[in-house]
């Protein structure tokens, strides 16, 4: 009974075009973004590498995120190099639960 009615063939035409822009426009956006992002490291880095350990030592607190926007690395990664870092005995844990943990340079 009820429902759309159904459009002629010069409506058609013109809902064809505009959604030929709409994909034009999200076409070149997509290509936009991944141009943009970041390449993340996938290694570990050397832990006895002098050069990060300095970077460690400006901050106060180290989190996983900081250390993965410093170092160009993803965040399991940072999280996996504090462990490391903290079982070498480099920096110690001074809060953390199950989901986020801070750490501290050792003097």
């Amino acid at each position: 009974m009820g429902g759309q009615k159904k459009k002629n063939i010069s409506q058609m035409g013109k809902a064809q075009k505009t959604q030929e822009k709409k994909t034009e426009k999200a076409k070149k956006t997509k290509g936009q973004i991944l141009a943009e992002s970041k390449q993340r490291g996938i290694d570990i880095p050397n832990i006895n590498d002098p050069k990060i350990i300095s970077k460690l030592e400006k901050f106060q607190v180290l989190t996983p995120y900081e250390v993965s926007s410093q170092l160009n690395l993803k965040v399991s990664l940072a999280k996996k190099l504090l462990k490391e870092l903290e079982k070498k005995k480099t920096i110690k844990m001074v809060e953390g639960n199950s989901r986020i943990r801070v750490y501290q340079v050792a003097s």
